[in-house]
């Protein structure tokens, strides 16, 4: 009589919905109610209680992407960590370019060289994607970030961009080198100062 009653028949509906989702719990609450048919409500709610309970930790998913945001800690008028992903070439792709033949890094320090800029670059597309890199909130940091792009002469489609420290110069090295900005891969490397070494040093003795 209890089962033909409408209502119950709903209850019925839910219990089993849920306990293909979580059946370790809802097994043993549905084996009460074998047992015990006048506990066929309080363990209803009991699965609705617990079904709900489950509910909250799901979105534990979104919180891996908002660590993921959050590791960026950058604003957003800067390129995100994804788009510099997906927008770069892998190392299999670099090789096919000449640009990258014979491709060293150079010597750590806070001032970075590009090169292969294509020529509608300007310098609030070198500031988007480098300035992810410094923290504007610190004055420091911000008087430290300096873009030399090279517009005239043989230095034509090359840049010079100075970051707060070794470490964001190396991290800004690691993510956009292989970095496609209108069509053309960029080539990032550490710039260097002294010694003679590929035209990097024909900027820094122009400048």
């Amino acid at each position: 009589d209890v089962f033909e009653q409408p209502q119950h028949v709903g209850h019925k509906k839910i219990e089993f919905h849920i306990t293909t989702d979580i059946p370790a719990v809802l097994q043993i609450n549905s084996e009460k109610k074998e047992k015990n048919g006048k506990n066929l409500c309080t363990t209803t709610e009991e699965i609705n209680n617990t079904g709900f309970g489950r509910i909250f930790p799901a979105p534990s998913s979104n919180d891996k992407m908002e660590t993921e945001e959050e590791d960026d800690e950058i604003p957003s008028e800067f390129i995100s960590r994804r788009d510099l992903e997906k927008n770069r070439l892998s190392k299999e792709e670099m090789e096919k370019f000449s640009v990258f033949k014979n491709y060293e890094p150079g010597d750590p320090n806070c001032r970075i060289y590009v090169k292969n800029l294509a020529k509608q670059v300007q310098e609030k597309d070198l500031k988007f994607i480098f300035g992810r890199y410094v923290d504007f909130q610190s004055e420091v940091e911000r008087n430290m970030f300096d873009i030399r792009l090279m517009k005239e002469g043989r230095m034509k489609g090359q840049a010079f961009i100075g970051l707060p420290n070794e470490k964001a110069a190396a991290k800004a090295l690691k993510e956009a080198n292989g970095y496609v900005l209108f069509e053309k891969p960029m080539v990032v490397q550490f710039a260097r100062s002294a010694r003679p070494k590929q035209d990097a040093n024909e900027g820094k003795r122009k400048k």
